[in-house]
């Protein structure tokens, strides 16, 4: 495959603190390279710097002559009063494609982004569709490379699904920063993970993320040995060099010398191959009551309509409940609504009496202005946890912050930081329930599994609200899905959920199917309150709607053809004929029903 772009030697620091150094990282036609890697290891600057958005400390990056490349940063924000057709006119015009291209390309991108009204507000929307509109405002330029930071963190589990065919089946190269697992499963042909555990701070394999463990294992591996392996020559060495003066003046030059650079080289493993680790633990309370929070026929929702209606279930200490949905189904109300902050229209919420329950809340509602001492000990010198005194360093030290980090405030953290700060608060309070609104966003794949760790082994009962299905079958016991039109349902697990939700989707579908097909199941014998002309044309009725179905169905067809989408002339006549398809059989649907109520 053509190399699009090549990166060599590239580095950069913030003051005295280096991100990485002679990093080296190349992007070729069909690469699609998931990036990973510890917080603070730089991907979102290594990332900037490709897209030629900050400047490198040193080192070159290369794009290849005409190569289109487009960058959709973690936090997606529009302009105030900005509509969001407005916002793929300003890219598509911004890449200069013909009028006719450029009207098709839209209906295209944002049909298949899932939008339907096109003057909505772009800021008034909820992340999870900024994320989907961001995407679609990067994808219009037709890209030969996209740069995804964290795309999944707003988006909602079909989100993720829809993002995923995308990426499957896209005909540019990406890369893609991404801690959520599964989703590095189903998209990634290549992965590189940014460390300072490697040798040249990177580790490049080709394959998905369960490949990149199998490859990185054994090179760990065979880099412990290594490492065993000069320890014990090092200790030869050091016995060697502490000999007596007289062995000493004897000593070959090249050999001290030698000796000199084993210990260097071991030096720079050792610091590189230093873990450290989040240490995550909740706190439990000391409750023996089995049943904590009971919800009897609870109903809520908005003037629109109902987000659940006579939801039912009991929350018991141990019961890890998983909560899933569309964005807007109402899994964040539904933690209010266990919490006590609003109360069901309908039904009844009962919780065991002096109950604690911690919150988690997504939006991450930490003091800007605060140091990160004040943010993690209100100020204080030290945190009561357990029932023990911890200085506040050593708290910092468990959750990965330096002393000369509390300091600084707390809007210099990254959202993995400011996220690690919030679990850390959490774990001070003794809590019967825990309530987790997406605790995982920003977090690197380390601290994941022993967030998962620590939330499998609390005593009391969680309720999860996460996008990472990998988390959710590792820690729930179960599932409640939302449909976000009223329904709520329990399963054993996430795929469980995913065919119910697949079933409801086909028997959404029936109905309109029915009305297309009615003239198959109805007699085509003509009623007597028809005219004539009108029984003939009713007669043939049932023909010319498959025939209309079937014209459709070929010109959407068409419009997948990869042949087809990347030819403009091609693309416009293809849309114009669903348009025409579309149109021709409504109309028939109108006629039919214009002969039903003849017919009475």
């Amino acid at each position: 495959m053509a190399l699009l772009l090549n990166a060599q030697n590239l580095s950069k620091s913030y003051g005295a603190n280096p991100l990485f150094r002679d990093l080296s990282i190349n992007v070729s036609e069909g690469d699609r390279l998931g990036l990973i890697g510890p917080n603070g290891s730089g991907k979102s600057t290594l990332l900037e710097i490709l897209a030629g958005q900050r400047e490198a400390d040193a080192g070159d990056v290369a794009l290849r002559k005409n190569t289109r490349l487009r960058y959709v940063s973690q936090e997606s924000r529009f302009a105030p009063g900005e509509t969001v057709r407005q916002v793929i006119r300003r890219a598509l015009d911004m890449a200069a494609l013909a009028a006719d291209e450029a009207r098709a390309l839209e209906a295209e991108t944002l049909g298949r982004a899932g939008f339907r009204d096109f003057g909505q507000e772009a800021a008034a929307l909820s992340g999870g569709w900024r994320k989907r509109l961001a995407l679609a405002e990067a994808l219009v330029a037709q890209p030969d490379i996209l740069l995804l930071d964290e795309p999944t963190n707003h988006l909602d589990l079909a989100g993720i699904e829809w993002l995923e065919k995308l990426l499957q089946t896209a005909s540019f190269a990406c890369v893609v920063v991404s801690h959520d697992r599964y989703f590095l499963e189903n998209v990634a042909t290549g992965m590189a993970e940014l460390n300072r555990v490697y040798p040249d701070g990177l580790l490049r394999v080709s394959g998905n993320y369960s490949t990149f463990l199998e490859m990185k294992s054994e090179f760990l591996a065979a880099q412990a040995k290594h490492q065993e392996a000069l320890e014990n020559r090092v200790r030869v060495e050091l016995e060697w060099l502490r000999r007596g003066p007289k062995a000493r003046a004897t000593k070959a030059k090249a050999r001290v010398d030698h000796a000199r650079e084993l210990i260097v080289e071991l030096a720079d493993l050792n610091a590189r191959t230093r873990k450290a680790t989040a240490d995550i633990d909740f706190s439990a309370s000391d409750r023996k009551t089995k049943r904590l929070i009971e919800i009897d026929h609870a109903s809520y929702g908005f003037a629109s309509g109902l987000l659940f209606d006579r939801l039912s279930f009991v929350l018991t200490a141990g019961a890890r409940i998983g909560l899933v949905g569309p964005n807007g189904s109402g899994k964040t109300t539904l933690l209010r609504l266990l919490r006590g902050e609003i109360a069901p229209l309908t039904g009844e919420i009962r919780r065991a009496p002096s109950l604690r329950i911690v919150y988690f809340d997504q939006n991450r509602p930490l003091d800007p202005d605060l140091t990160l001492r004040q943010a993690l000990a209100s100020g204080s010198d030290s945190v009561v946890y357990q029932g023990r005194t911890i200085h506040v360093v050593s708290w910092a030290t468990r959750f990965l912050f330096s002393s000369e980090q509390l300091n600084q405030p707390v809007s210099r953290l990254s959202g993995g930081e400011r996220a690690r700060v919030l679990i850390a608060n959490l774990m001070l309070e003794p809590a019967d329930i825990l309530l987790l609104d997406e605790p995982t966003n920003d977090l690197d794949i380390p601290t994941l599994e022993i967030l998962e760790e620590s939330l499998v082994e609390f005593p009391g009962a969680l309720v999860l609200v996460t996008h990472d299905r990998y988390l959710l079958d590792r820690v729930s016991t179960a599932v409640l899905g939302l449909d976000g039109e009223g329904s709520a349902e329990v399963f054993a697990d996430y795929s469980q959920w995913e065919t119910w939700r697949a079933e409801r989707q086909k028997s959404k579908s029936k109905p309109a199917a029915a009305t297309v097909s009615s003239p198959k199941a109805a007699s085509t014998t003509p009623k007597k309150k028809l005219s004539y002309l009108d029984s003939r044309e009713f007669s043939t009725m049932e023909s010319r709607i498959e025939e209309a179905e079937q014209t459709l169905a070929a010109a959407r067809a068409r419009l997948e053809d990869p042949e087809v989408t990347r030819d403009p002339q091609r693309l416009a006549d293809s849309v114009h004929q669903i348009e025409q398809a579309q149109s021709a059989l409504d109309a028939l649907l109108v006629r039919w029903l214009e002969f039903e109520e003849k017919i009475g």
